[in-house]
């Protein structure tokens, strides 16, 4: 694939060893890298076998490739913040697109029933929409609610879907083949990973008094607090584990399409191989806070 030559051509030996001796350097291959993967993740999600796939993907496929396409959306837009140095909106844009890679492994993992169980589940406040129609709501009388009441029924209808088809759902309380996030994260990845990464990451979406005292607050020296209005300073390394989540459901997908041959297979290799050096650099040379102009 063409794309992907023209992305990682500039990775040369020298530009490699250049920016890689001193923290400055680092910073700057950094977010270069990252913006390229994020590049290379948006072809990957265009990539078919038009043998298999002539046209595009069925509705048994679909939902795995929205959430491909979601990943690879907030993983790009993560990095133009990195550019803003903003930490905060970082913070809130990390956790949807964990949860992204971590569903759409599960599914990958979990085959048809998986799938349909987590389209079925996306309808449970759409069908509330019905249930208050039925009991007559005047807000299906504006022309919003009959907006609102034509695109659900559309959706439904497309899919073959009628009110009465959703009893397994409701029984597993609208969660994916009733198992809560936890427990999926759990079988993707590693349970004791969770309250470092995806738990922790709530706080960013539903603030807590601990993401007041990190993001929004000031300790006074007499501990009283003052308000931080300013945008904290975003740290590119941070994204070095966030990467190792997001290679993964890529390499699933492209293998579950007839995709994976060996030069996609080496461009995979080639971003978890330079991701876990860069990892290992910084690694080495971080000796306090971090400055970007530090040499």
């Amino acid at each position: 694939m063409e794309e992907l030559i023209e992305i990682t051509a500039k990775y040369q030996p020298a530009y490699i060893e250049r920016c890689f001796s001193s923290m400055a350097g680092l910073h700057e291959f950094s977010l270069a890298f990252y913006k390229d993967v994020g590049d290379l993740y948006d072809a990957l999600t265009r990539l078919k076998n038009v043998e298999r796939n002539p046209t595009g993907f069925a509705i048994d496929e679909a939902p795995i490739l929205g959430l491909l396409v979601r990943m690879s959306k907030l993983f790009k837009e993560v990095l133009n913040y990195y550019e803003q140095d903003n930490a905060e909106i970082i913070g809130v844009l990390e956790r949807p697109m964990l949860e992204a890679s971590i569903v759409a492994i599960y599914l990958l993992n979990n085959g048809d029933d998986a799938i349909a169980d987590y389209r079925k589940c996306s309808y449970k406040d759409r069908l509330r929409i019905l249930r208050d129609l039925e009991s007559g709501s005047p807000f299906f009388d504006t022309k919003a609610g009959k907006r609102l009441l034509a695109a659900v029924r559309e959706k439904m209808d497309f899919e073959g879907l009628t009110k009465d088809d959703f009893a397994v759902q409701k029984k597993n309380g609208w969660k994916l083949q009733g198992k809560t996030f936890r427990t999926i994260f759990a079988e993707v990845e590693h349970d004791d990973l969770y309250s470092a990464t995806y738990g922790m990451m709530s706080e960013s979406i539903h603030g807590s008094w601990n993401e007041s005292m990190d993001w929004g607050l000031v300790r006074n020296d007499d501990a009283t607090f003052s308000a931080f209005t300013e945008c904290h300073p975003a740290d590119i390394r941070f994204m070095a584990p966030i990467l190792r989540f997001t290679t993964r459901p890529f390499r699933l997908w492209l293998e579950r399409i007839d995709c994976y041959d060996e030069s996609i297979k080496g461009t995979m290799d080639w971003i978890e191989r330079v991701n876990a050096r860069l990892f290992q650099k910084f690694d080495q040379l971080y000796a306090g806070e971090y400055d970007p102009k530090r040499a």
